[in-house]
């Protein structure tokens, strides 16, 4: 009989190299409802401190609070929805958490009040369903295509945060504030039909090193500097980006002479143009190897560009161009720093990693809208920029502090049933492979954690290794 394995073994690579059709629904699905949620949490941002003086007992330092509340709850709790969807389900907590996302912002819409307000906007935040969804796609989609999905979520949220900032002047003009709210409740309703219609049930829970917190290497990361330092960026990012629109609409408005009901235009040509223009300085850090020069300039741009909103006058085109630079840098940090992350993390820890650094993500948004509306109040509009000046300076100092990123990959390598006494041997094996930087091996799981360097490993290397289960790797 004929030998059909030459023809066949490379129709079953090809097969492993793309998501079959239930991975493709999930992450769809998943980077939908992921997207729907921010949406909803960042259209009110560029319209809320126009429209909410009108609330009763609005101040400036209370509508700062209500900007930043989200963050609060976020913070406290995202990883214990995660390490609770192990025990009561993945599906279950994102059904929770997205009703007290409605519940939230039906609060917040029915509120003439910004105490309210402030209350619907922490209960939005309690929907702390991040890393439930993260682990959640770990759950249903395969280690080799883990990075695909996790990248079609990311972009998900790019997109939305974008579109929230033209559609919440929009929909603000036409609507109000309450209209907002109620469309995210809205939302929030459809992507529970999502979850419940689109995504399946996963027959049980994959612990991922890549999309999970685990506990017990929570102390190995919060004592990394590298990890620390861009912890501190994304803190500080979102701490200016909040207190930007605690300024900016009003600048717009009130400095410009440009009405409410025109914002929308303003923001999309920012965006759009902005996006377009950090591309090739994010290509420049990657293939370039120029990622510690790239980041720096872009927190130096964002430092100057924050700066200048103090000097702007009453052109409209310089403050078009300031909030170009501003978005510019903004885009090319926001897109960066996670892909940093994943890079500096040690094996087996970019779970933990990622959990810390979307906890300070949200402490720094809480922050920002909190000590941004105490100095709006205190020194107007000055003091809040020179906050956000000082904050973004302190950042570059500690940026140009950091060593120079490590260029390496996870990789998730299988391995055979062995015994016991055999896994120093494999974690020696594997560290002599050219390319490696760092294993940890899981022996529950049967399966080592590699941070490797692409350029110089080659994935070869493997199949000449008795212990490693050929056809999985990542």
């Amino acid at each position: 009989m004929r030998d059909l394995r030459p023809m066949v073994v490379p129709f079953i690579h090809a097969a492993r190299d793309k998501m079959n059709a239930l991975e493709k629904r999930s992450v769809m699905a998943l980077a939908s409802v992921y997207a729907m949620r921010m949406l909803g949490l960042f259209m009110v941002m560029p319209v809320f401190v126009l429209l909410g003086s009108d609330l009763t007992g609005a101040t400036p330092l209370l509508i700062g609070l209500a900007i930043g509340a989200y963050g609060f709850s976020q913070a406290v709790l995202q990883v214990p929805f995660g390490l609770l969807s192990d025990r009561v389900g993945r599906k279950r907590m994102i059904y929770i958490g997205l009703i007290l996302f409605a519940a939230g912002s039906l609060l917040a819409g029915a509120s003439d009040s910004i105490y309210g307000v402030i209350a619907g906007r922490i209960l939005q935040g309690a929907g702390a369903i991040a890393s439930v969804l993260m682990a959640l796609l770990s759950d249903l989609t395969r280690e080799e295509h883990r990075t695909k999905a996790m990248a079609t979520v990311g972009i998900s949220i790019g997109l939305s945060f974008s579109v929230s900032l033209v559609l919440g002047p929009m929909l603000g003009s036409v609507w109000g504030l309450s209209g907002i709210f109620y469309l995210t409740a809205v939302l929030a309703l459809v992507a529970l039909v999502i979850v419940a219609r689109l995504v399946p049930r996963p027959h049980d829970h994959k612990i991922s090193a890549d999309t999970h917190p685990a506990r017990e290497m929570l102390g190995r990361v919060l004592k990394d500097g590298r990890l620390l330092r861009l912890d501190f960026g994304i803190f500080a990012l979102h701490f200016v980006l909040t207190s930007l629109f605690l300024v900016f609409p009003t600048m717009l408005q009130d400095k410009l002479g440009l009405a409410a009901t025109s914002h929308w235009w303003f923001y999309l040509t920012v965006m759009v143009t902005s996006f377009f223009a950090m591309v090739p300085f994010i290509i420049i850090g990657e293939k370039k190897r120029k990622m510690k020069p790239v980041l720096c300039g872009a927190i130096a741009l964002l430092s100057i560009s924050t700066a200048c909103l103090a000097v702007v006058g009453q052109s409209l085109w310089a403050a078009w161009g300031v909030l170009f630079l501003f978005f510019m840098a903004f885009n090319l940090l926001e897109a960066s720093l996670p892909s940093l992350i994943s890079k500096e993390a040690p094996a087996a820890c970019k779970g933990t990693a990622m959990g810390v650094y979307s906890t300070s993500q949200f402490t720094g948004a809480f922050l920002g809208g909190t000590l941004g509306g105490l100095l709006l109040q205190m020194a107007g509009l000055e003091g809040v920029i020179g906050l956000m000046v000082i904050s973004l300076v302190l950042w570059l100092l500690v940026a140009l502090t950091m060593p120079v990123p490590q260029y390496t990959t996870s990789l998730t390598v299988p391995l055979h049933e062995v015994a016991a006494a055999r896994f120093d041997e494999i974690d020696e094996n594997l560290r002599n492979l050219v390319g490696v930087k760092d294993v940890v091996i899981v022996e529950d799981g049967a399966v080592a954690y590699l941070k490797v360097d692409r350029q110089d490993f080659n994935q070869d290397q493997l199949a000449h290794l008795d212990f490693v289960r050929q056809g999985n790797n990542s």
